[in-house]
């Protein structure tokens, strides 16, 4: 639980149980004058549906159920991989591809089997990042990011989680595990559309309008 050293902050339900989205969405959300709760903090076991056909469906179907359930501001957020020589896959399906019991391990492993002779110039990818704001049944924000790049042939590096190991970024010439927290929050899909929700959330509770 972050607690910011405001006397009576608002309280934002940060609507995941991803221990690495957590991390980078309370860094990047440091400062502003709220109390960010996990669903652990409020010990809340219900999952939320994620039934939509995008991730935006998923991001803005989560931030509703959760809302709805605590009355809290909620955030939350969905995001994956996409890859062009996949037709867009993983997608929405990035954290189960390789089927209900996967991990991180098993999902990149399916990725790289399903393009082993593929050439690096048809192995374009990007990462997606949608978030929704959402308090009870009014969604205050709709939110993405978006960061281009390539699979690479095996995985590379030791941070980062998910797809991170085999998400080589051109302009620095490394992986996504291969970063830094802080480098890859500069350049990362997550780290693009949580600082434009920094600045929603800094400009419309400064002026009392959400």
């Amino acid at each position: 639980m972050i607690k910011s050293s405001a006397v009576h902050p608002e309280k934002i339900l940060t609507a995941t149980t991803n221990r690495g989205k957590l991390r980078e969405i309370t860094k990047e959300l440091e400062g502003l004058p709220f109390e960010l709760l996990s669903l652990d903090d409020l010990a809340i076991k219900q999952q939320a549906p994620e039934e939509g056909l995008t991730f935006m469906d998923n991001a803005r179907q989560k931030a509703l159920f959760y809302s709805r359930l605590t009355g809290i501001l909620t955030l939350a957020e969905d995001s994956g991989l996409e890859v062009e020589y996949l037709g867009g896959a993983p997608g929405v399906f990035s954290a189960r591809f390789a089927g209900p019991l996967a991990n991180d391990a098993l999902n990149l492993e399916k990725v790289l089997k399903l393009m082993p002779d593929v050439p690096q110039e048809k192995r374009k990818a990007q990462f997606v990042c949608c978030l929704a704001l959402c308090r009870q049944e009014n969604i205050l924000a709709e939110i993405s990011g978006k960061v281009e790049g390539q699979i690479s042939l095996e995985p590379r590096g030791k941070n980062g989680f998910g797809y991170d190991p085999i998400f080589f970024y051109p302009p620095l010439g490394r992986t996504f595990a291969e970063l830094a927290p802080q480098e890859k929050n500069r350049v990362s899909h997550r780290g693009r559309a949580l600082r434009q929700l920094r600045d929603f959330l800094a400009q419309s509770f400064q002026k009392g309008s959400a």
